[in-house]
Protein backbone atom coordinates (compact mmCIF):
# COMPACT_ATOMS: atom_id res chain seq x y z
CA UNK A 1 0.00 0.00 0.00
CA UNK A 2 1.34 3.23 -0.93
CA UNK A 3 1.73 5.89 1.82
CA UNK A 4 2.12 9.79 1.25
CA UNK A 5 5.45 10.05 2.98
CA UNK A 6 7.11 7.36 0.87
CA UNK A 7 9.05 8.25 -2.41
CA UNK A 8 7.82 5.87 -5.29
CA UNK A 9 10.20 6.65 -8.34
CA UNK A 10 8.82 6.68 -11.92
CA UNK A 11 11.81 6.01 -13.47
CA UNK A 12 15.25 4.53 -12.71
CA UNK A 13 18.63 5.74 -14.77
CA UNK A 14 21.88 4.27 -14.13
CA UNK A 15 24.28 6.93 -15.94
CA UNK A 16 27.38 6.17 -17.74
CA UNK A 17 30.91 8.03 -18.42
CA UNK A 18 29.68 10.11 -21.71
CA UNK A 19 33.75 9.53 -22.58
CA UNK A 20 34.20 5.63 -24.53
CA UNK A 21 38.41 6.17 -24.58
CA UNK A 22 40.31 6.68 -22.00
CA UNK A 23 41.78 10.41 -22.37
CA UNK A 24 45.34 9.37 -21.70
CA UNK A 25 46.22 6.01 -23.86
CA UNK A 26 43.31 5.79 -26.04
CA UNK A 27 42.12 2.71 -25.23
CA UNK A 28 37.96 1.65 -24.55
CA UNK A 29 37.30 2.69 -20.69
CA UNK A 30 35.64 -0.46 -19.40
CA UNK A 31 32.75 0.12 -16.53
CA UNK A 32 32.99 -0.88 -13.19
CA UNK A 33 30.94 -3.71 -11.47
CA UNK A 34 29.77 -1.26 -8.57
CA UNK A 35 27.60 1.95 -8.83
CA UNK A 36 29.52 5.52 -7.68
CA UNK A 37 26.65 6.86 -6.14
CA UNK A 38 23.02 5.69 -6.30
CA UNK A 39 20.46 7.75 -4.47
CA UNK A 40 16.72 8.95 -4.82
CA UNK A 41 15.89 12.39 -6.18
CA UNK A 42 12.95 15.34 -5.95
CA UNK A 43 12.87 17.36 -9.39
CA UNK A 44 9.71 19.26 -10.62
CA UNK A 45 9.02 16.36 -12.81
CA UNK A 46 8.35 13.58 -10.18
CA UNK A 47 10.43 11.36 -8.12
CA UNK A 48 13.70 9.56 -10.06
CA UNK A 49 15.66 6.89 -8.93
CA UNK A 50 19.57 7.67 -10.17
CA UNK A 51 22.67 6.16 -10.07
CA UNK A 52 26.14 6.99 -11.93
CA UNK A 53 28.68 3.60 -13.16
CA UNK A 54 31.90 4.78 -12.89
CA UNK A 55 34.14 3.79 -15.78
CA UNK A 56 37.94 3.00 -16.46
CA UNK A 57 41.36 2.17 -17.92
CA UNK A 58 42.11 -1.34 -17.86
CA UNK A 59 45.79 -1.07 -19.03
CA UNK A 60 47.75 -1.28 -15.51
CA UNK A 61 50.22 0.66 -17.54
CA UNK A 62 48.22 3.76 -18.16
CA UNK A 63 48.50 6.95 -16.17
CA UNK A 64 44.82 6.75 -15.29
CA UNK A 65 44.49 3.47 -14.37
CA UNK A 66 43.40 3.99 -11.21
CA UNK A 67 40.98 6.76 -12.12
CA UNK A 68 37.24 6.49 -12.06
CA UNK A 69 35.28 8.61 -14.72
CA UNK A 70 31.83 9.59 -13.91
CA UNK A 71 29.37 10.73 -16.00
CA UNK A 72 28.68 14.78 -16.64
CA UNK A 73 24.80 14.37 -16.98
CA UNK A 74 24.44 12.41 -14.08
CA UNK A 75 25.85 14.92 -11.82
CA UNK A 76 23.83 17.58 -13.04
CA UNK A 77 20.76 15.98 -11.52
CA UNK A 78 21.56 17.23 -8.09
CA UNK A 79 24.45 18.03 -5.91
CA UNK A 80 26.62 15.50 -4.24
CA UNK A 81 24.53 14.30 -0.83
CA UNK A 82 21.29 16.43 -1.95
CA UNK A 83 17.96 14.71 -2.45
CA UNK A 84 16.31 17.73 -4.51
CA UNK A 85 16.89 18.18 -7.80
CA UNK A 86 18.88 21.78 -9.42
CA UNK A 87 15.57 22.31 -10.89
CA UNK A 88 14.25 22.84 -6.97
CA UNK A 89 17.33 24.56 -5.98
CA UNK A 90 16.43 26.97 -8.66
CA UNK A 91 12.27 27.58 -7.84
CA UNK A 92 13.18 28.02 -4.79
CA UNK A 93 15.65 31.19 -4.93
CA UNK A 94 13.73 32.62 -7.42
CA UNK A 95 10.44 32.48 -5.90
CA UNK A 96 12.24 34.17 -3.06
CA UNK A 97 14.42 36.77 -4.76
CA UNK A 98 12.18 37.54 -7.61
CA UNK A 99 8.06 36.39 -6.51
CA UNK A 100 9.64 38.00 -2.60
CA UNK A 101 7.87 34.75 -1.20
CA UNK A 102 8.27 33.88 2.44
CA UNK A 103 9.52 30.21 3.29
CA UNK A 104 6.13 29.24 4.18
CA UNK A 105 4.51 30.20 0.93
CA UNK A 106 7.20 28.26 -0.70
CA UNK A 107 6.44 25.18 0.89
CA UNK A 108 2.71 25.54 0.16
CA UNK A 109 3.95 26.26 -3.88
CA UNK A 110 6.69 23.11 -3.67
CA UNK A 111 4.22 21.02 -1.66
CA UNK A 112 2.24 19.54 -4.71
CA UNK A 113 4.98 18.63 -6.57
CA UNK A 114 7.55 17.79 -3.89
CA UNK A 115 8.06 17.15 -0.22
CA UNK A 116 9.96 19.54 1.47
CA UNK A 117 9.96 21.05 4.54
CA UNK A 118 10.11 24.55 5.51
CA UNK A 119 13.45 24.13 7.58
CA UNK A 120 15.02 22.21 4.55
CA UNK A 121 13.70 25.01 2.34
CA UNK A 122 15.65 28.30 4.00
CA UNK A 123 18.75 25.49 4.00
CA UNK A 124 18.75 25.29 0.36
CA UNK A 125 18.37 29.31 -0.46
CA UNK A 126 20.99 30.07 2.32
CA UNK A 127 23.36 27.05 2.23
CA UNK A 128 23.03 26.02 -1.24
CA UNK A 129 21.39 28.63 -3.70
CA UNK A 130 23.26 32.01 -2.50
CA UNK A 131 26.35 30.03 -2.30
CA UNK A 132 25.35 29.38 -6.18
CA UNK A 133 24.81 32.54 -6.83
CA UNK A 134 28.79 33.67 -5.70
CA UNK A 135 30.01 30.88 -7.57
CA UNK A 136 28.39 31.64 -10.57
CA UNK A 137 29.67 35.10 -10.89
CA UNK A 138 33.25 33.96 -10.14
CA UNK A 139 33.48 31.94 -13.69
CA UNK A 140 33.34 35.01 -15.44
CA UNK A 141 37.01 36.33 -14.87
CA UNK A 142 37.11 36.46 -18.72
CA UNK A 143 34.72 39.23 -18.81
CA UNK A 144 37.59 40.92 -16.45
CA UNK A 145 40.35 40.28 -18.75
CA UNK A 146 37.75 42.06 -22.02
CA UNK A 147 37.40 45.14 -20.08
CA UNK A 148 40.82 45.62 -19.00
CA UNK A 149 41.72 45.19 -22.89
CA UNK A 150 39.00 47.48 -24.19
CA UNK A 151 39.08 50.17 -21.16
CA UNK A 152 42.86 49.63 -20.55
CA UNK A 153 42.05 48.68 -16.71
CA UNK A 154 39.01 48.91 -14.52
CA UNK A 155 36.71 50.61 -13.05
CA UNK A 156 35.25 50.07 -9.48
CA UNK A 157 33.05 51.48 -7.48
CA UNK A 158 32.23 50.77 -3.96
CA UNK A 159 29.36 51.92 -1.30
CA UNK A 160 28.13 50.77 2.10
CA UNK A 161 25.55 51.31 4.49
CA UNK A 162 26.03 53.83 7.17
CA UNK A 163 26.86 52.92 10.70
CA UNK A 164 24.17 51.76 12.87
CA UNK A 165 24.91 51.08 16.50
CA UNK A 166 27.85 49.96 16.01
CA UNK A 167 27.24 46.77 14.42
CA UNK A 168 29.12 45.84 11.07
CA UNK A 169 28.10 47.25 8.17
CA UNK A 170 27.47 45.75 4.91
CA UNK A 171 30.14 47.31 1.82
CA UNK A 172 30.23 46.22 -1.31
CA UNK A 173 32.67 46.54 -4.28
CA UNK A 174 31.35 46.26 -8.35
CA UNK A 175 33.53 46.30 -11.24
CA UNK A 176 31.49 48.87 -13.42
CA UNK A 177 32.07 48.09 -16.85
CA UNK A 178 31.17 44.21 -16.32
CA UNK A 179 28.80 44.55 -13.41
CA UNK A 180 30.94 41.77 -11.59
CA UNK A 181 30.94 41.80 -7.96
CA UNK A 182 34.42 41.98 -6.98
CA UNK A 183 34.35 41.98 -3.22
CA UNK A 184 31.55 42.07 -0.67
CA UNK A 185 32.14 41.80 2.95
CA UNK A 186 31.02 43.47 6.64
CA UNK A 187 33.65 46.69 8.09
CA UNK A 188 33.31 46.27 11.47
CA UNK A 189 35.21 49.92 11.71
CA UNK A 190 35.01 52.66 9.31
CA UNK A 191 38.94 54.00 9.28
CA UNK A 192 41.51 54.27 6.87
CA UNK A 193 43.21 50.98 8.18
CA UNK A 194 39.78 49.15 7.57
CA UNK A 195 39.07 50.42 4.40
CA UNK A 196 42.71 50.12 2.95
CA UNK A 197 42.16 46.05 4.62
CA UNK A 198 39.17 45.83 2.17
CA UNK A 199 40.60 47.27 -0.95
CA UNK A 200 43.73 45.94 -0.54
CA UNK A 201 43.64 41.83 -2.55
CA UNK A 202 42.11 43.70 -5.39
CA UNK A 203 45.83 44.70 -6.28
CA UNK A 204 46.94 41.26 -6.59
CA UNK A 205 43.61 39.10 -7.56
CA UNK A 206 42.44 41.41 -10.74
CA UNK A 207 43.97 40.95 -14.25
CA UNK A 208 44.69 44.89 -15.08
CA UNK A 209 44.93 48.19 -12.89
CA UNK A 210 42.00 49.96 -11.44
CA UNK A 211 42.06 52.93 -13.63
CA UNK A 212 39.13 54.55 -11.80
CA UNK A 213 37.54 54.43 -8.63
CA UNK A 214 34.06 55.71 -7.71
CA UNK A 215 32.43 56.52 -4.33
CA UNK A 216 31.58 59.04 -1.89
CA UNK A 217 34.01 61.64 0.23
CA UNK A 218 33.85 59.06 3.21
CA UNK A 219 36.93 60.53 5.43
CA UNK A 220 38.42 57.05 6.10
CA UNK A 221 37.72 55.78 2.41
CA UNK A 222 39.85 58.68 0.26
CA UNK A 223 43.70 58.23 1.78
CA UNK A 224 43.02 54.59 1.71
CA UNK A 225 41.84 54.98 -1.72
CA UNK A 226 44.85 56.92 -2.53
CA UNK A 227 47.31 54.42 -0.94
CA UNK A 228 46.02 51.17 -2.42
CA UNK A 229 45.39 52.61 -5.73
CA UNK A 230 47.56 55.43 -6.19
CA UNK A 231 47.93 55.77 -9.54
CA UNK A 232 44.21 55.54 -9.95
CA UNK A 233 41.68 58.37 -10.24
CA UNK A 234 39.41 58.60 -7.16
CA UNK A 235 36.42 60.15 -8.52
CA UNK A 236 33.44 61.52 -6.46
CA UNK A 237 29.80 60.76 -6.44
CA UNK A 238 27.90 64.24 -7.79
CA UNK A 239 24.80 63.50 -6.38
CA UNK A 240 26.23 63.63 -2.54
CA UNK A 241 28.19 66.59 -3.80
CA UNK A 242 25.11 68.65 -4.68
CA UNK A 243 23.61 67.07 -1.64
CA UNK A 244 25.92 68.46 0.88
CA UNK A 245 26.07 71.67 -1.10
CA UNK A 246 22.22 71.93 -0.40
CA UNK A 247 22.37 70.92 3.29
CA UNK A 248 22.26 74.05 5.20
CA UNK A 249 20.30 75.86 2.94
CA UNK A 250 17.74 72.86 3.11
CA UNK A 251 17.85 73.70 6.89
CA UNK A 252 17.08 77.07 5.96
CA UNK A 253 14.39 76.28 4.49
CA UNK A 254 13.01 73.89 6.60
CA UNK A 255 12.81 77.15 9.73
CA UNK A 256 11.19 78.91 6.76
CA UNK A 257 8.80 76.36 6.03
CA UNK A 258 7.51 75.92 9.82
CA UNK A 259 7.38 79.64 9.96
CA UNK A 260 5.03 80.21 6.55
CA UNK A 261 2.76 77.00 7.93
CA UNK A 262 2.28 78.71 11.13
CA UNK A 263 1.24 82.01 10.12
CA UNK A 264 -0.80 80.65 7.50
CA UNK A 265 -2.54 78.51 10.15
CA UNK A 266 -2.98 81.53 12.46
CA UNK A 267 -4.70 83.04 9.52
CA UNK A 268 -7.33 81.35 7.77
CA UNK A 269 -6.59 77.91 9.54
CA UNK A 270 -10.64 78.09 11.48
CA UNK A 271 -11.51 78.62 7.86
CA UNK A 272 -9.80 76.24 5.80
CA UNK A 273 -10.94 73.55 8.66
CA UNK A 274 -14.54 73.79 8.96
CA UNK A 275 -15.68 71.30 6.98
CA UNK A 276 -19.51 71.71 7.92
CA UNK A 277 -19.74 74.81 6.71
CA UNK A 278 -18.74 73.74 3.21
CA UNK A 279 -19.83 70.40 2.58
CA UNK A 280 -22.87 68.89 2.64
CA UNK A 281 -21.55 65.97 4.66
CA UNK A 282 -23.66 65.20 7.75
CA UNK A 283 -20.74 63.11 9.54
CA UNK A 284 -17.13 62.83 9.96
CA UNK A 285 -17.91 59.37 7.64
CA UNK A 286 -16.55 61.09 4.53
CA UNK A 287 -16.66 58.01 1.66
CA UNK A 288 -17.41 54.28 2.44
CA UNK A 289 -17.73 51.40 -0.09
CA UNK A 290 -17.47 47.82 0.23
CA UNK A 291 -21.14 45.69 0.07
CA UNK A 292 -22.43 48.39 2.69
CA UNK A 293 -21.08 51.36 0.84
CA UNK A 294 -22.81 54.98 1.48
CA UNK A 295 -25.55 56.60 -0.32
CA UNK A 296 -24.92 59.30 -2.23
CA UNK A 297 -26.96 62.19 -1.47
CA UNK A 298 -28.84 63.90 -4.00
CA UNK A 299 -27.30 67.29 -3.51
CA UNK A 300 -23.77 65.79 -4.27
CA UNK A 301 -24.62 64.05 -7.43
CA UNK A 302 -25.72 67.28 -8.58
CA UNK A 303 -23.61 69.50 -7.39
CA UNK A 304 -21.37 70.40 -10.77
CA UNK A 305 -24.79 70.05 -12.62
CA UNK A 306 -25.59 73.28 -14.61
CA UNK A 307 -28.93 73.07 -12.77
CA UNK A 308 -27.73 73.37 -9.34
CA UNK A 309 -27.81 76.55 -7.43
CA UNK A 310 -25.44 79.59 -6.82
CA UNK A 311 -24.67 78.47 -3.09
CA UNK A 312 -24.46 74.74 -3.74
CA UNK A 313 -21.90 75.80 -6.66
CA UNK A 314 -20.75 78.60 -4.41
CA UNK A 315 -20.06 75.34 -1.42
CA UNK A 316 -18.11 73.19 -3.91
CA UNK A 317 -15.56 75.43 -5.17
CA UNK A 318 -15.10 76.67 -1.72
CA UNK A 319 -15.01 73.12 -0.31
CA UNK A 320 -12.60 72.76 -2.68
CA UNK A 321 -9.73 75.72 -2.13
CA UNK A 322 -10.33 74.91 1.05
CA UNK A 323 -8.65 71.49 0.81
CA UNK A 324 -6.23 72.39 -1.52
CA UNK A 325 -4.92 74.92 1.08
CA UNK A 326 -4.72 72.27 3.88
CA UNK A 327 -2.95 69.80 1.44
CA UNK A 328 -0.12 72.65 1.17
CA UNK A 329 0.59 72.88 4.18
CA UNK A 330 1.57 69.54 4.21
CA UNK A 331 3.48 69.69 1.55
CA UNK A 332 7.34 67.65 1.63
CA UNK A 333 10.94 68.67 0.19
CA UNK A 334 13.54 66.49 -1.07
CA UNK A 335 16.79 68.01 -1.53
CA UNK A 336 19.03 69.12 -2.98
CA UNK A 337 16.66 70.45 -5.62
CA UNK A 338 12.80 70.35 -4.22
CA UNK A 339 12.84 72.34 -1.09
CA UNK A 340 9.42 72.56 0.75
CA UNK A 341 9.24 75.70 2.02
CA UNK A 342 10.01 77.34 -1.66
CA UNK A 343 7.39 75.51 -2.92
CA UNK A 344 4.71 75.70 -0.29
CA UNK A 345 5.17 79.78 -0.61
CA UNK A 346 4.80 79.96 -4.65
CA UNK A 347 1.75 77.18 -4.31
CA UNK A 348 0.62 79.32 -1.81
CA UNK A 349 1.11 82.69 -4.03
CA UNK A 350 -0.51 80.97 -7.08
CA UNK A 351 -3.77 80.21 -4.44
CA UNK A 352 -4.18 83.74 -3.42
CA UNK A 353 -4.06 85.20 -7.50
CA UNK A 354 -6.53 82.60 -8.21
CA UNK A 355 -8.83 83.51 -5.49
CA UNK A 356 -8.46 87.27 -6.77
CA UNK A 357 -9.28 86.24 -10.17
CA UNK A 358 -12.67 84.61 -8.82
CA UNK A 359 -13.70 87.80 -6.72
CA UNK A 360 -13.12 90.12 -9.81
CA UNK A 361 -16.41 87.89 -11.15
CA UNK A 362 -18.34 86.70 -8.17
CA UNK A 363 -18.09 88.21 -4.39
CA UNK A 364 -18.23 85.50 -1.24
CA UNK A 365 -17.34 86.14 2.61
CA UNK A 366 -15.63 83.51 3.12
CA UNK A 367 -13.63 83.51 -0.54
CA UNK A 368 -12.50 86.86 0.05
CA UNK A 369 -11.63 85.80 3.51
CA UNK A 370 -9.14 83.09 2.62
CA UNK A 371 -7.34 85.36 0.04
CA UNK A 372 -7.26 88.40 2.29
CA UNK A 373 -5.77 86.17 5.24
CA UNK A 374 -3.53 84.38 2.72
CA UNK A 375 -2.28 87.43 1.31
CA UNK A 376 -1.19 89.16 4.83
CA UNK A 377 -0.20 85.56 6.01
CA UNK A 378 2.77 85.66 2.94
CA UNK A 379 3.32 89.40 3.08
CA UNK A 380 5.75 89.18 5.61
CA UNK A 381 7.78 86.41 3.55
CA UNK A 382 8.51 87.64 0.91
CA UNK A 383 12.01 88.99 1.38
CA UNK A 384 13.17 86.00 2.78
CA UNK A 385 11.47 83.98 0.12
CA UNK A 386 13.69 85.68 -2.29
CA UNK A 387 16.09 84.73 -0.65
CA UNK A 388 16.04 81.22 -0.20
CA UNK A 389 15.25 81.36 -4.36
CA UNK A 390 18.20 82.72 -5.13
CA UNK A 391 20.18 80.68 -2.64
CA UNK A 392 18.72 77.52 -4.84
CA UNK A 393 18.89 79.34 -8.32
CA UNK A 394 22.93 78.88 -7.14
CA UNK A 395 22.46 75.38 -6.64
CA UNK A 396 20.57 74.42 -9.70
CA UNK A 397 23.22 76.56 -11.94
CA UNK A 398 26.16 74.32 -10.30
CA UNK A 399 23.90 70.92 -11.33
CA UNK A 400 23.60 72.62 -15.00
CA UNK A 401 27.22 73.01 -15.26
CA UNK A 402 28.19 69.53 -13.88
CA UNK A 403 25.29 67.95 -16.25
CA UNK A 404 27.19 66.64 -19.15
CA UNK A 405 25.79 67.73 -22.87
CA UNK A 406 25.56 64.65 -25.06
CA UNK A 407 25.87 67.68 -27.94
CA UNK A 408 28.95 69.28 -26.93
CA UNK A 409 30.69 67.17 -24.78
CA UNK A 410 33.19 68.75 -22.34
CA UNK A 411 36.78 67.75 -21.16
CA UNK A 412 37.48 67.68 -17.05
CA UNK A 413 39.27 70.74 -17.57
CA UNK A 414 36.50 72.78 -19.46
CA UNK A 415 33.78 71.52 -16.78
CA UNK A 416 36.32 72.79 -14.18
CA UNK A 417 37.06 76.29 -15.59
CA UNK A 418 33.05 76.63 -16.17
CA UNK A 419 32.42 75.85 -11.90
CA UNK A 420 35.25 78.08 -11.06
CA UNK A 421 34.38 80.71 -12.82
CA UNK A 422 30.88 80.71 -11.35
CA UNK A 423 31.73 80.36 -8.08
CA UNK A 424 33.88 83.75 -8.62
CA UNK A 425 31.07 85.09 -9.87
CA UNK A 426 28.79 84.84 -7.25
CA UNK A 427 31.88 85.63 -4.81
CA UNK A 428 32.00 89.62 -6.83
CA UNK A 429 28.20 89.87 -6.39
CA UNK A 430 26.55 92.76 -4.13
CA UNK A 431 25.77 92.33 -0.33
CA UNK A 432 23.27 90.18 0.15
CA UNK A 433 22.10 88.67 3.38
CA UNK A 434 23.86 87.02 5.88
CA UNK A 435 22.26 83.74 5.12
CA UNK A 436 22.83 84.06 1.81
CA UNK A 437 26.62 84.97 2.17
CA UNK A 438 27.13 82.12 4.58
CA UNK A 439 25.36 79.64 2.06
CA UNK A 440 27.90 81.20 -0.59
CA UNK A 441 31.10 80.63 1.30
CA UNK A 442 29.50 77.04 2.72
CA UNK A 443 29.65 76.89 -1.60
CA UNK A 444 32.54 77.52 -2.10
CA UNK A 445 34.37 75.40 0.83
CA UNK A 446 32.79 72.50 0.10
CA UNK A 447 33.50 72.53 -3.59
CA UNK A 448 37.24 73.10 -2.54
CA UNK A 449 37.18 69.86 -0.55
CA UNK A 450 35.30 67.78 -3.72
CA UNK A 451 37.62 69.21 -6.17
CA UNK A 452 40.11 66.87 -6.76
CA UNK A 453 37.26 64.08 -7.36
CA UNK A 454 34.67 65.96 -9.32
CA UNK A 455 35.71 65.73 -13.35
CA UNK A 456 37.07 62.38 -13.94
CA UNK A 457 34.16 61.30 -15.48
CA UNK A 458 34.51 63.72 -18.00
CA UNK A 459 37.56 62.13 -19.20
CA UNK A 460 37.33 58.27 -18.24
CA UNK A 461 35.39 56.47 -20.69
CA UNK A 462 32.51 54.07 -18.49
CA UNK A 463 33.16 55.91 -15.35
CA UNK A 464 28.97 57.35 -14.01
CA UNK A 465 29.05 60.54 -12.67
CA UNK A 466 27.25 59.10 -9.52
CA UNK A 467 26.90 56.49 -7.49
CA UNK A 468 23.26 56.44 -7.42
CA UNK A 469 23.37 52.61 -8.84
CA UNK A 470 25.11 50.77 -6.22
CA UNK A 471 22.78 52.78 -3.41
CA UNK A 472 19.59 51.54 -5.66
CA UNK A 473 21.46 47.99 -5.10
CA UNK A 474 20.83 48.50 -1.66
CA UNK A 475 17.87 50.12 -1.38
CA UNK A 476 15.90 47.55 -3.66
CA UNK A 477 17.17 44.84 -2.02
CA UNK A 478 16.00 46.27 1.59
CA UNK A 479 13.17 46.95 -0.14
CA UNK A 480 12.91 43.02 -1.20
CA UNK A 481 13.77 41.33 2.21
CA UNK A 482 11.31 43.49 3.36
CA UNK A 483 8.33 42.18 1.30
CA UNK A 484 9.67 38.30 1.96
CA UNK A 485 9.83 39.09 5.66
CA UNK A 486 7.38 41.50 6.30
CA UNK A 487 9.46 42.91 9.63
CA UNK A 488 12.58 45.93 9.44
CA UNK A 489 14.08 43.62 12.30
CA UNK A 490 14.19 40.19 9.93
CA UNK A 491 15.24 42.51 7.30
CA UNK A 492 18.08 44.39 9.31
CA UNK A 493 18.85 40.58 10.47
CA UNK A 494 19.12 39.36 7.09
CA UNK A 495 21.45 41.67 5.89
CA UNK A 496 23.76 40.94 8.38
CA UNK A 497 23.89 37.63 8.06
CA UNK A 498 23.59 37.03 4.17
CA UNK A 499 23.89 40.24 2.54
CA UNK A 500 26.76 40.01 1.00
CA UNK A 501 25.28 37.44 -1.23
CA UNK A 502 21.50 39.15 -1.13
CA UNK A 503 23.49 41.90 -3.51
CA UNK A 504 24.58 39.25 -6.23
CA UNK A 505 23.47 40.09 -9.51
CA UNK A 506 20.02 38.05 -10.31
CA UNK A 507 19.25 35.90 -13.28
CA UNK A 508 16.61 37.53 -15.71
CA UNK A 509 14.74 34.09 -16.29
CA UNK A 510 14.33 30.76 -14.30
CA UNK A 511 15.49 28.55 -16.57
CA UNK A 512 18.72 30.85 -16.90
CA UNK A 513 18.99 30.40 -13.55
CA UNK A 514 18.75 26.64 -13.73
CA UNK A 515 20.62 26.43 -16.40
CA UNK A 516 23.78 28.58 -14.84
CA UNK A 517 23.88 26.54 -11.82
CA UNK A 518 24.53 22.91 -13.49
CA UNK A 519 27.98 24.92 -14.64
CA UNK A 520 29.42 25.16 -10.99
CA UNK A 521 32.32 23.44 -10.04
CA UNK A 522 31.86 21.34 -6.80
CA UNK A 523 35.28 22.97 -5.30
CA UNK A 524 34.24 26.36 -5.68
CA UNK A 525 31.13 25.39 -3.97
CA UNK A 526 32.21 23.66 -1.12
CA UNK A 527 34.61 26.87 -0.23
CA UNK A 528 31.73 29.21 -0.81
CA UNK A 529 29.63 27.19 1.65
CA UNK A 530 32.35 27.37 4.31
CA UNK A 531 33.27 30.88 3.91
CA UNK A 532 29.20 31.47 4.54
CA UNK A 533 29.03 29.08 7.56
CA UNK A 534 32.36 30.90 8.82
CA UNK A 535 30.38 33.87 8.74
CA UNK A 536 27.48 33.07 10.65
CA UNK A 537 29.10 31.37 13.17
CA UNK A 538 29.31 34.51 14.90
CA UNK A 539 25.21 34.52 15.06
CA UNK A 540 24.98 30.89 17.02
CA UNK A 541 24.19 32.91 20.22
CA UNK A 542 22.32 35.70 18.71
CA UNK A 543 18.95 33.69 19.32
CA UNK A 544 16.15 34.19 21.62
CA UNK A 545 15.30 30.41 21.25
CA UNK A 546 16.09 28.79 24.86
CA UNK A 547 16.62 25.57 22.88
CA UNK A 548 19.47 26.45 20.68
CA UNK A 549 21.14 28.48 24.00
CA UNK A 550 21.06 25.68 25.71
CA UNK A 551 22.63 23.55 22.77
CA UNK A 552 25.00 26.30 22.18
CA UNK A 553 26.08 26.53 25.63
CA UNK A 554 26.56 22.87 25.85
CA UNK A 555 28.85 22.98 22.67
CA UNK A 556 30.58 25.53 25.01
CA UNK A 557 31.15 23.79 27.91
CA UNK A 558 32.10 20.48 26.23
CA UNK A 559 35.17 23.19 24.41
CA UNK A 560 35.91 24.44 27.67
CA UNK A 561 36.30 21.13 29.93
CA UNK A 562 38.57 19.89 27.51
CA UNK A 563 40.85 22.36 28.52
CA UNK A 564 43.48 21.63 31.73
CA UNK A 565 41.96 21.45 34.90
CA UNK A 566 43.80 24.63 37.39
CA UNK A 567 43.42 24.57 41.09
CA UNK A 568 40.82 26.95 42.09
CA UNK A 569 43.21 28.51 44.89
Amino acid sequence: MRTPKTLYPKERIIYKPELSECPHCGEPLVLSNYLAWDKTVQTLDGVLSVASRPGYCKHAECPGHERRLLSAQGQQIALPGSGYGYDVIARIGWQRQERHESYPEIQTHLSAQIQISESYIRYLYQQVYLPLLACQEQQHRHSLEQAVAHYGGLIIALDGLAPEGGEPQLWFIRELCTGLTLRSGWLSQFDQGTFEAFLAPLTTALPGPVVAVLSDKQRGLVPAVATVFPQAHHHFCHAHYLKNLAEPWAEVDSAFKVDLRKAVREAVGPLIRDEAATSTTQSNVLCVTGMVPDELAVSEVSAASDTASDEVLAADVLAQLFQHTRYLLTLKGRPPFRLAGIETYQRLQRVVDFTEQLLMHHQHPQLRQLHQGLHTALRPFAQRYQDLQQGATWLEAMAQILAPDPEVPRTGDQVAHMLRSYLDDLHHLPARAPDLEAFRQHLDRTSTGYWSGLFHCYDIEGLPRTNNALESLFRDTQRRLLRTSGQKSQTRRALQRTGAWELLPRFSTESQCRAALHQIKLSLLRTEQLRLRHHLARFRLHTRSKRQTWFQFSRLRQLWLSLGKTSTG
